[in-house]
């Protein structure tokens, strides 16, 4: 199944701390009733192994050769639960749930000798840029010290694959980049982000992440940046979008939302990339009938909050009232366009989660 060829990064680049108390002004009635109808659904789909995934087999998955995308699926569930409050090490039923994912994530993946996250359930780069995010954000919130330990190893060996990776030889157009496997010499938008993210989440949590990847990789994702320059570089246009590849591919929602949020999350606040795509998403918000429309609305969503005033705004306003009107009665959601129906519920729900859970303010990342 190829149902993360063209996911996102989902998180950002900081550790995950307590919860602190949430702003109930910012947080309406409607939201809070989503946000727990969608943990409940969550936690319902929690194999006993551990992992959160779509499938209701409960065969024990072997160490080493997980079920397909489980890890990632399950990394992806944990960031959306944490997102609004619930830590592996919490005593709460909710805080045992993600524990135990945890636990199934650690114990069940097997890294190779260079420290591949994506072997174990096919994930692939994806995976491991996703399954690196979960662990640096959770560092300090392992349910038990031996887990704690193992994560500490994982994230090592995981960032140093995610480096040397970046070193493959490759055109200028694709310097900087990651794309689909540790050897791959092109690179995308999806896969990049991911290890952006990652690195800056493992440097936020104490672990040795050369300046100079970071700084090359923000250069990769502006040469991402479909818009014309003058002499000197600069944007003649102050509205533009991100496409799927440097100097071309398809430009959509999804890739603007993710170019803004990666490169506010590296500290790129004021970059002309950065006002241009936000000026771009304001005249082109998402519809749900949209093509990957759940991981571009959290891109969307968060990107756009970091940016302040009528862009925040706006966005809150779109995100809330879609997600809210397309909530199932169970608590979850199911994607509805083409590729991305193929991710499945728990994918969908995860998303939608750290959507609207931008104004509970529990993850670093939210405040700029």
């Amino acid at each position: 199944m190829r149902l993360l060829r063209s996911l996102f990064i989902l998180l950002a680049a900081t550790t995950v701390v307590r919860a602190q108390s949430p702003r109930p002004e910012l947080i309406s009635p409607q939201v809070k009733t989503a946000v727990d109808k969608a943990v409940g659904w969550l936690m319902r789909q929690q194999k006993t192994s551990g992992h959160i995934v779509d499938e209701k087999s409960e065969s024990k998955p072997r160490r080493g050769d997980l079920p397909s995308h489980s890890a990632a699926m399950t990394s992806l569930a944990l960031m959306g639960l944490a997102s609004v409050g619930h830590l592996p090490d919490d005593p709460t039923p909710e805080g045992q749930a993600c524990g135990r994912a945890l636990r199934f994530i650690v114990e069940g993946i097997e890294p190779d000798e260079n420290g591949y996250l994506g072997r174990s359930d096919r994930s692939r780069m994806y995976g491991h840029g996703i399954i690196t995010l979960m662990l640096a954000e959770m560092i300090g919130h392992a349910p038990d010290e031996a887990t704690d330990k193992r994560m500490h190893g994982m994230i090592e060996g995981a960032i140093h694959l995610i480096l040397r990776s970046q070193q493959v030889p490759k055109s200028e157009a694709n310097r900087g980049g990651w794309r689909y496997e540790p050897s791959s010499s092109d690179s995308d938008i999806s896969v990049s982000v991911w290890q952006v993210m990652s690195l800056r989440a493992a440097k936020n949590a104490g672990f040795d992440v050369p300046k100079e990847a970071i700084d090359s990789a923000v250069a990769y994702i502006k040469r991402s940046y479909r818009v014309e320059r003058d002499a000197n570089g600069n944007p003649k246009s102050d509205s533009a979008a991100f496409s799927y590849e440097p100097y071309g591919g398809r430009q959509t929602f999804s890739t603007t939302a993710a170019g803004l949020l990666s490169l506010q999350v590296c500290g790129q606040y004021e970059a002309p990339e950065v006002h241009g795509s936000a000026n771009w998403l304001l005249k082109s918000p998402p519809e749900i009938s949209e093509p990957w429309f759940f991981y571009g609305c959290y891109y969307y969503a968060q990107g756009m909050y970091q940016r302040g005033g009528d862009h925040a705004a706006t966005a809150r306003q779109k995100t809330e009232q879609t997600l809210i009107a397309a909530q199932s009665a169970d608590g979850s959601w199911y994607p509805r366009n083409g590729n991305e129906k193929s991710a499945g519920a728990v994918y969908a729900t995860s998303l939608a989660l750290l959507s609207l859970s931008v104004h509970h303010h529990y993850l670093p990342i939210y405040q700029k």
